[in-house]
């Protein structure tokens, strides 16, 4: 019995002595989330001390900076103040000096006006006195001669005509008769001079072109191996290639121009390039032809809008284009059709007819000259089918005809 009271009072004990030792601990516990409470609001009012102080600082280098910025905009309005108020002081200047100037030319003026004013006055009391005076000697001269004045004139003005009539009878008649005498020789000279200048031979510029090279060295690239490039050439153009013992030369024949053309461009291309064989031959001579044929349309397009015709056939044109390469007594077929169409537009002007109609006969008058192939009809029947077949008008295709009495 004793020994569980012992027991149930060391419990007791123990559970006291526990209950004290908790709560010492559980003080200091408190004590300690105390200090830390103390220490973290301390940190945080320093910590809120210098972010305070540090935007303070911004906020002031801010004002400090737009203060800057201020009195830099309240600067350049000064300076543009004083530039404004310096630019109207010298307009004020310069204007006054500008107003004195006019001053003086208005004083300047006005003396000469006076003058002018002063001396018109002298002139016209002059003037009177020698209109006085000159009436009283016409009125002595006419009781001298007693003829008046007017008969006076009459006869006088008669006499200068006969006497000028005279003169300009024998002029003209000295000058017919030096105009006999030189007129022969002077018609022969100009004959001559013009033989000279347009006489050239026909059938070396209709067939005929050469060609210039470097040197002979060329001619036997051109030739070829067992002269298979010569023939492939020939061959693609339609062109017959003579090479002769002419230094650095060959010579291109052919009637038709076009296709001599054709045939000197491919062999300048072939020549520069310097790949001389059959297949790069035809390839050259097939390029070649497109763009002669490309420019012989263009050249066409060009020439009826430099004349003003419209409504032309695009075969009609390349027709057009194509008397670019042949030569007609010595002249460029185009370049003479163009001065024919020009000439026929201002004489139907000049006779109040049709001068657009004109210009268009004179520009197709000789395309019968360029046929694609040999025709036994005269060029200018050959002409009139080609107009009447791209739909020309009677009025066009009739003068076409009738250039067969020429």
């Amino acid at each position: 019995m004793i020994e569980l009271i012992i027991g149930i009072v060391a419990l007791v004990v123990g559970y006291v002595i526990a209950k004290f030792i908790d709560k010492q601990r559980a003080s200091g516990s408190l004590k300690r989330a105390k200090d830390k409470a103390t220490m973290i609001l301390k940190e945080a009012n320093l910590e809120a001390e210098s972010v305070k102080k540090e935007k303070i600082l911004q906020a002031k280098d801010k004002f400090l900076e737009l203060k800057v910025e201020h009195e830099k905009v309240i600067l350049a309005r000064e300076r543009k103040t004083v530039e404004v108020e310096k630019r109207i002081r010298d307009k004020e200047s310069q204007l006054s000096q500008d107003l004195s100037k006019t001053k003086k030319t208005q004083e300047d003026l006005d003396a000469k006006l006076n003058d002018y004013n002063y001396r018109l006055d002298f002139l016209e009391k002059k003037q009177s006195e020698i209109d006085k005076l000159h009436k009283k000697q016409v009125e002595q001269l006419e009781s001298i001669s007693g003829l008046s004045a007017d008969d006076a004139k009459r006869e006088l003005v008669t006499s200068i005509k006969d006497e000028a009539k005279a003169d300009a009878q024998a002029y003209i008649q000295e000058q017919l008769e030096e105009a006999k005498l030189t007129a022969e020789q002077a018609a022969r000279k100009v004959v001559l001079n013009t033989i000279q200048r347009v006489g050239v031979e026909q059938a070396v510029e209709n067939c005929v072109s050469v060609f210039n090279l470097e040197s002979d060295e060329v001619k036997g690239r051109i030739i070829g191996r067992e002269g298979r490039n010569i023939r492939t050439l020939e061959a693609a153009t339609g062109v017959e290639i003579i090479v002769d013992d002419t230094p650095d030369a060959i010579v291109l024949s052919c009637f038709d121009p076009v296709r001599r053309e054709i045939a000197r461009l491919s062999l300048h291309k072939l020549v520069t390039d310097g790949r001389i064989h059959p297949a790069r031959i035809e390839e050259i001579v097939a390029k070649t032809e497109k763009q002669i044929n490309e420019e012989i349309a263009e050249i066409g397009k060009r020439t009826v809008i430099d004349l003003g015709i419209h409504g032309l056939h695009p075969e009609l044109v390349k027709v057009v284009g194509r008397m670019k390469y042949r030569s007609s007594y010595g002249q460029n077929l185009l370049q003479h059709s163009r001065e024919v169409a020009n000439l026929c537009g201002i004489m139907a002007a000049e006779l109040g007819l049709n001068a657009k109609v004109a210009k268009r006969a004179g520009l197709l008058h000789d395309i019968g000259k360029v046929p694609d192939e040999e025709s036994e009809l005269p060029h200018a029947l050959l002409g009139m089918k080609w107009a009447e077949k791209y739909g020309e008008k009677p009025d066009v295709c009739t003068p076409l005809e009738r250039t067969m009495m020429r």
